[in-house]
């Protein structure tokens, strides 16, 4: 029983954790006007009939804050990344000189800061949901533990280190969102 309710603590703790990568990576993709090779992430380029990651036919590097460069591997590859990354509606508009595509990545205005810090909370309450869900699960299946057998101290234990997980996550979320926030209305 106790390694039992040792794994559930250890499967809540992980499923925490992927809230939080996925909060990162999520935030990651959100421009705070400065370029970065991440503001690509998730684009597929049609690659000889298949739709592959953009970052799978070309380098993609930033030479300063303001600019991508996006170097595809092949010459004939530089249109349908053109296309790919105008149709994403990312607000770029990339520039081919026949070599690579030169995306310049146009300062955040006051409104549009705004709008990223909303979508920035949005993403934060996201992460915070899932984190809720683990506890609820977890503590669910402690209660049912507790119904089979599991002594109730034990189960009370491991539902005060289920909250103490979930205290632990919201603070880094918070953390997360507080530096992001700062990082997107930093002109």
């Amino acid at each position: 029983m106790e390694e039992d309710v040792q794994l559930i603590l250890d499967i809540v703790e992980e499923k925490m954790q992927k809230a939080i990568n996925y909060l990162q990576d999520e935030l990651s993709k959100l421009r705070a006007g400065k370029a970065s090779p991440h503001m690509l992430d998730g684009l597929n380029v049609d690659y000889y009939g298949a739709k592959t990651p953009l970052n799978q036919v070309s380098n993609i590097n930033t030479p300063d804050p303001r600019t991508i460069i996006v170097q595809p591997w092949e010459k004939s590859m530089l249109e349908p990344i053109e296309k790919a990354i105008l149709h994403a509606n990312l607000g770029f508009n990339p520039v081919n000189n026949g070599e690579n595509l030169r995306i310049v990545v146009p300062a955040l205005t006051e409104e549009r800061r705004k709008v990223l810090v909303k979508q920035v909370k949005a993403e934060g309450e996201n992460a915070r949901v899932s984190i809720r869900n683990a506890r609820r699960e977890a503590n669910e299946e402690l209660k049912k533990m507790q119904k089979e057998g599991l002594p109730e101290d034990v189960e009370k234990r491991a539902e005060q280190e289920v909250q103490n997980l979930t205290d632990s996550y919201s603070k880094k979320i918070d953390g997360i969102l507080q530096k992001k926030e700062e990082d997107i209305m930093t002109i």
